[in-house]
């Protein structure tokens, strides 16, 4: 496809009669020809034209130009280099004795391969069935891949499960980018022990030096307010409450899910949502005693007659 230029490029044909005439640009070849004489001023030019978007596999295989992006979340970054089916560039059927070549040569690409990366890729595997499980955002989960691989730099994994270790990535991961997932959350799903999870959790911010803030506590309040079905207003006079206690201070030390689940407690049984505690603790899986000390907290300190 030959269309004008629509870069300024600093090139011009030398012939005076040319000089009235436009930059000439050729897509498809790379490059830029005087459109009076046709010759080639410039040669390998870049294609910076926009990507097109697809969404369905044909779409993709028919207009990307440039393949998936790098990813962390890949053991390869997405780079590998893969033997394709057994058809030739053409698209003609190899025969049966060059399609027993490359399958030699697939298993011995697989055979080749060191034990890094099939460590790599088992934990990876599990990343994403987790990021799945708890609907957790992609930057989230590339954000927990980078965190595994600094681990794995500093020979973290020896005596450690991979499990543990790509569920502490990602607890950190979700603490760092404020997504309310909590300890028995990411346990749960990756099938570990809690404790074990905070042991490599605080192995992790003692060796690579990471900075975790404390969760926002009104995204625990928006989470348990959904599972629950609680109304809207239920759900704003629990972010005042905790505004107030907030202020007053009764929230530093206190654990943010049981804080959220006794302000969410308070302002269903101001708006007549009668849930019983059992129920809250249930949902924001803290118990019961603990959501009622913190409840006993803050109607003392906010005065709420309730």
């Amino acid at each position: 496809m030959v269309q004008n230029s629509s870069i300024e490029y600093d090139v011009k044909c030398e012939i005076d009669t040319c000089k009235t005439y436009p930059v000439v640009t050729d897509n498809e070849r790379g490059e830029v020809l005087c459109g009076g004489c046709g010759l080639v001023l410039l040669q390998n030019v870049p294609d910076i034209s926009h990507e097109s978007h697809g969404f369905t596999q044909e779409e993709f295989m028919t207009q990307t130009r440039t393949g998936p992006a790098t990813t962390l979340t890949m053991h390869d970054r997405g780079l590998s280099t893969i033997i394709g089916n057994n058809v030739d560039s053409s698209g003609h059927v190899l025969s049966s004795k060059t399609k027993y070549e490359f399958v030699r040569l697939r298993i011995w690409d697989k055979r080749s391969k060191p034990r890094a990366t099939s460590a790599l890729n088992k934990a990876f595997t599990l990343l994403n069935a987790m990021k799945t499980k708890l609907a957790i955002p992609d930057n989230v989960a590339e954000h927990a891949a980078y965190i595994y691989r600094k681990a794995v730099s500093k020979k973290l994994t020896r005596g450690r499960t991979t499990a543990s270790l790509i569920a502490a990535s990602l607890y950190a991961s979700c603490r760092d980018n404020n997504i309310p997932r909590t300890l028995d959350d990411v346990a749960k799903v990756g099938n570990i022990e809690r404790k074990a999870l905070s042991r490599d959790l605080r192995t992790l911010i003692n060796r690579l030096d990471l900075k975790l803030g404390q969760y926002d506590i009104a995204s625990f309040i928006v989470k348990i307010s959904n599972n629950l079905n609680l109304k809207e207003k239920t759900k704003r006079d629990a972010l005042d409450i905790l505004r107030k206690s907030e202020d007053l201070e009764i929230t530093s030390g206190k654990h943010p899910v049981a804080v959220a689940a006794s302000s969410l407690y308070l302002s269903s049984i101001i708006n007549g949502e009668k849930l019983s505690q059992k129920k809250f603790s249930d949902i924001a899986g803290i118990s019961d005693v603990t959501i009622r000390n913190r409840i006993a907290l803050i109607k003392k300190t906010l005065n709420l007659c309730i």
